[in-house]
């Protein structure tokens, strides 16, 4: 019996898997991420986790705040930023996937 691409990918939500696609350029390293969803045309990989808060609810937060940070990475004056705040989500047609790779589990 066989199955459709969807019914695999399906099998690996929650899992860490490099998806190669038909376009070129860059795309051609494949993207890599957790596997968030799938549905029948897309699949959402989260490609980049985004840092925790660093001020939550209920703390002082006299260190500082998030804009004072962003603009020390943007001055060049602490070189352990992480420019990446937010995270980010990549959306993949499955009509443009030509593979995917995952650990044998």
């Amino acid at each position: 019996m066989e199955t459709n691409l969807f019914e695999n990918l399906c099998r690996y939500i929650g899992q860490t898997i490099t998806v190669f696609t038909t376009s070129g350029g860059q795309s051609g390293s494949g993207f890599t991420g957790v596997l968030a969803s799938v549905d029948n045309h897309t699949l959402k990989l989260i490609t980049s986790i985004g840092a925790s808060p660093s001020c939550p609810l209920g703390s002082n937060c006299s260190g500082g705040n998030y804009y004072n940070n962003y603009q020390e990475c943007n001055n060049n004056q602490n070189y352990n930023c992480n420019y990446n705040f937010m995270g980010s989500v990549t959306e993949i047609p499955l009509c443009r996937i030509a593979s995917f790779t995952h650990n044998a589990i």
